[in-house]
């Protein structure tokens, strides 16, 4: 890292810009501002890389694909392959590859700060005092710019007894080398559901409480059903519509989770809990009232169609301003601001496409509306509803669980949604969404001649059919 002498106790150490975080919007928004010649101060008071890196997308996606290659292998003989015994799994060496790439990708950010020209690097909580001026530790730094990007951490919920129990969450179980014998989970969604299925196929009894009446509860009923039965079938225990009432530790260690649904008690016990209740942005400690930079009841940084918050010259990047809990959402933060600043153009959130996956297996990719969303939209729809079945590179892989399915505006011949829970689907939903952001009409994915065979080739298939909802 670079070495400066030290300044004279808050003295104030003047930049063209001030940046909080090293997350997904934070390095690049560096290194485009200070190759346009700018001065700028990184700020970052624990990891470089944000949640993607160190307890996110990285981290997680490893051990998926880690819990998946011990499900294959427990299927080997679908595939006429023998593995000659029982699967095991070794959760250190799982866990320490998980770690090594978490640690090569932090390393590659830090670094690539380091060596920048133009960019100091400041370790330390950073806090506000003034809309101009940014205090770590003893030292205050001033620029006319500002961006925030902090990200968000597990909501730890209140729960009756939850301080006197150990528990996990999505930051914590990552570093877990060893297997738990049952995990609770308490949450339905994405997270939830992700270690549910990782966790299970590594060998764990898992049990999911949720107190929606369903799991993703973002998605479709279909969807969301499917969801449910291709997790239900490897063995999860799935509690939806149940209230959490508290939470003891046994005298034996165990968790005890006591249940709650339609007026009836009932008690869940567990080595082990892991709380994927939703998270909360890391605002609470910035001092953002010293500045006058206005916050949602839940913490959010308010910004508008160019990311500005409330006031002139700070902007919020990332999961803290509320609009994307997604690395490629934050990264698309910082081209918005970069392009409008630096490019002079007009670039807006609200142009910006929703599109996710769900990493279980197999995935759900998504974009765009739902059909209940569309449906609310009062356009007149056409859809159309292909099962995986049917799509023959499933059928070779053996792997034909979930469906495709597609929504248009019969008008504007306009892709509005799809929902991808397949195999592939985290990659084939790609070809919809070029095609929204493209803003061409359906019947252009109609002639493309795609590769076979691939998920994707049966895209073209999918919007031929498309026709007016039954019902």
């Amino acid at each position: 890292m670079k070495e400066f002498a030290a300044p004279a106790m808050n003295s104030l150490e003047q930049f063209d810009a001030l940046i909080i975080g090293a997350g997904q919007a934070g390095p690049p928004l560096a290194q485009r501002l200070t190759a346009a010649g700018q001065k700028v101060c990184l700020i970052e008071r624990k990891l470089f890389g944000g949640t993607c890196v160190n307890t996110g997308c990285m981290p997680t996606k490893t051990l998926v694909a880690s819990a998946y290659a011990a499900q294959l292998a427990r299927r080997a003989a679908q595939y006429g392959v023998d593995v000659g015994g029982a699967v095991r799994v070794d959760m250190r060496v799982v866990r320490q590859r998980a770690a090594t790439v978490t640690l090569n990708a932090r390393h590659g950010v830090e670094q690539w700060l380091q060596q920048m020209p133009h960019c100091t690097v400041v370790r330390g909580q950073a806090r506000f005092e003034s809309a101009t001026q940014l205090r770590v530790g003893e030292r205050v730094f001033g620029a006319p710019r500002i961006f925030i990007n902090v990200g968000a951490r597990a909501i730890v919920p209140d729960i009756p007894g939850l301080t006197t129990v150990p528990y996990l969450t999505n930051s914590s179980i990552v570093e877990l080398d060893r297997l738990p014998q049952h995990l609770i989970i308490l949450g339905g969604s994405y997270i939830g559901l992700e270690f549910a299925q990782m966790y299970r196929r590594f060998g764990s009894t898992v049990t999911v409480v949720e107190r929606a009446a369903a799991v993703a509860t973002r998605e479709d009923p279909d969807v969301s059903q499917a969801i449910r039965e291709i997790l239900e079938a490897e063995g999860i225990t799935i509690h939806t519509g149940t209230a959490v009432v508290a939470v003891a530790r046994n005298a034996d260690g165990d968790i005890t989770v006591r249940l709650r649904r339609d007026g009836v008690e009932s008690e869940v016990c567990g080595s082990d809990l892991l709380l994927a209740t939703g998270r909360r942005p890391n605002t609470d400690d910035l001092g953002l009232a010293a500045a006058g930079v206005q916050c949602s009841a839940a913490g959010h940084v308010t910004v508008d169609d160019a990311l500005s918050t409330s006031v002139p010259g700070i902007w919020a990047l990332g999961e803290c301003n509320g609009h994307g809990a997604f690395t490629h959402t934050a990264y698309n933060d910082f081209e918005i601001v970069a392009a409008n600043l630096l490019d002079g153009a007009n670039r807006k959130l609200s142009a910006r496409i929703a599109a996710y996956a769900l990493y279980i297996d197999p995935p759900l990719g998504r974009v765009g509306l739902t059909h209940t969303q569309a449906q609310r939209s009062g356009r007149p729809l056409l859809i159309n509803h292909r099962p995986m079945t049917r799509v023959g590179r499933a059928v070779e892989k053996n792997e034909t669980l979930g469906f495709m399915k597609i929504i248009a505006d019969a008008q504007t011949r306009r892709i509005l949604g799809a929902a991808i829970l397949g195999v592939g689907g985290d990659e084939a939903i790609h070809g919809v969404l070029d095609l929204m952001n493209a803003d061409q009409p359906y019947t252009t994915l109609q002639w493309a001649v795609p590769i076979h065979p691939t998920v994707s080739e049966l895209l073209p298939t999918l919007v031929n059919g498309l026709h007016p909802p039954q019902g």
